[in-house]
């Protein structure tokens, strides 16, 4: 058995990268010129990965980290669509590098050059250049652009099926992932995070998304939000709304991953939703770092939590390792073609 990480990102990027988003940020703002992009060499990708990520997935038993940009720095509320392109491409071209120096390791996830104006074509030109070109076998989604305002559309409205229209074409899922807050009543991790992860699933809840497209994907991270948690409240709005049950609506399109980040909170999770949405994650060096003082490991070490639950093996092959290679087929056709 595998077992892949579906939530990771190169939060350990070299410093070349900060200064030149810094020096890009303030050329807009008319305080300099725009920048070159700058030049990092394969061996300080090696040790930024090798000192950090590949680490602790040795320490943890972790095989495969499904990798992409920092989310936090997406940046999708700056409204300049040209910087946005730059910024995208030279972020999600270093992740390529890092899967390409560690392909048994590490395989590529998209950011999308979104900006609060909604418009999806370079999103979608993205899309195709890292799927088709680059070999990346899914995409983080932004469903608030605006960066905590909510300025823009839900998820199920039609602004949107150009990009669920390519997402079936090439057969890739999207995890929902918002980035920075720049709404000073949500905190970007501990409230604007699973604010929308918990606000897409009552978007798609109230349409039909899934009817016109049914082969478009969902990961909600973060432990679905609050959703599992409040799973008899979705439940009823459902049933009085008159919609089908949730059960058959959503969950044949929509997954939850493991980034929870205490045992209780992953054992309610894999008894509501069930194995067969739950795909494993950590976000590891990501929200939440440091030693929880109550277990001596690390708050992210989820593969403790759910090793704990004393699943039976094929609920633990299916969290590890099946779901997730059903619902990102480009990267089961990846291992595969590693003879794994």
């Amino acid at each position: 058995m595998l077992v892949v990480d579906c939530h990771g990102h190169f939060t350990t990027e070299p410093p070349q990268l900060a200064e030149f988003r810094r020096r890009q940020l303030a050329a807009l703002e008319g305080s300099g010129s725009a920048p070159q992009l700058p030049e990092i060499s394969d061996e300080e990708l090696v040790d930024c990965i090798g000192r950090n990520q590949l680490r602790v997935m040795d320490e943890r038993g972790i095989d495969m980290v499904l990798f992409s940009p920092r989310a936090s720095g997406m940046g999708h509320h700056v409204p300049d669509a040209e910087s946005g392109a730059v910024w995208t491409r030279l972020s999600n071209d270093l992740v390529h590098r890092v899967s390409t120096l560690f392909p048994e390791r590490f395989a590529p996830v998209a950011q999308l050059p979104q900006t609060p104006s909604g418009d999806l074509g370079p999103s979608v030109g993205e899309l195709r250049r890292c799927v088709e070109q680059l070999g990346f076998v899914g995409f983080n989604l932004n469903p608030d652009p605006s960066g905590g305002y909510w300025s823009g559309r839900p998820v199920t409205d039609s602004s949107w099926f150009p990009l669920y229209e390519a997402m079936e074409e090439l057969d890739v899922p999207a995890m929902i992932h918002v980035s920075a807050s720049c709404n000073p009543n949500f905190h970007a991790l501990g409230a604007h995070y699973l604010n929308a992860d918990t606000t897409v699933f009552m978007q798609l809840l109230e349409g039909d998304l899934f009817g016109r497209f049914p082969g478009v994907r969902f990961v909600i991270p973060h432990g679905g939000g609050a959703v599992p948690y409040h799973w008899g409240r979705y439940k009823g709005l459902a049933a009085r709304f008159g919609l089908p049950p949730i059960e058959s609506h959503l969950m044949g399109n929509v997954y939850f991953d493991t980034c929870v980040y205490h045992r209780p909170g992953v054992a309610l999770l894999m008894e509501v939703a069930g194995p067969a949405n739950v795909l494993f994650g950590s976000e590891m060096l990501g929200a939440v770092r440091g030693v929880n003082p109550e277990t001596g490991s690390g708050w992210d070490d989820t593969r403790r939590y759910v090793d704990s639950l004393g699943l039976p093996e094929d609920a633990r092959r299916a969290v590890y390792e099946e779901n997730v290679r059903r619902v990102y087929p480009r990267l089961d056709r990846l291992l595969r073609d590693q003879g794994r």
